[in-house]
């Protein structure tokens, strides 16, 4: 849905997080490099009967904690709850990566403070350009 990018602009501009429901929305914050090795790890082995596998984290995060975290990276104001609904928001999508870890032989590497603070460095090098 693109919230880690939208909350990082809008830290980055110092401008409110909004955070929608109560916070407790999950989600599984997965970085691309990881999403890559997982492709590259099917490729390389494939399985033997090919199904459906969770790629993610294994990490479920509240979308609360992941504001206050671009928050802090950004020195902005803390994130608020505003107990807005939205129709057709999923309350919780979270992967469980025990199947591709095992068939894949793939582990994610990129923890998601490891992954912001390289979005950071990324956004810090598009507006030096």
């Amino acid at each position: 849905t693109g919230i880690v990018t939208l909350f990082a602009q809008l830290a980055r501009a110092r401008r409110p997080l909004l955070v929608y429901e109560d916070g407790r929305i999950v989600r599984d914050f997965v970085y691309i490099d990881d999403v890559v090795e997982s492709l590259v790890a099917a490729v390389e082995r494939p399985v033997p009967h090919p199904r459906l596998l969770d790629i993610g984290s294994g990490v479920a995060t509240t979308i609360h904690d992941l504001a206050r975290r671009v928050a802090e990276l950004f020195d902005s104001p803390e994130p608020t709850v505003v107990n807005k609904f939205r129709d057709g928001d999923v309350r919780a999508a979270s992967c469980d990566i025990e199947s591709a870890m095992t068939e894949l032989s793939w582990l994610p590497t990129w923890s998601l403070d490891k992954g912001l603070l390289a979005l950071l460095k990324w956004m810090d090098g598009r507006t030096e350009a």
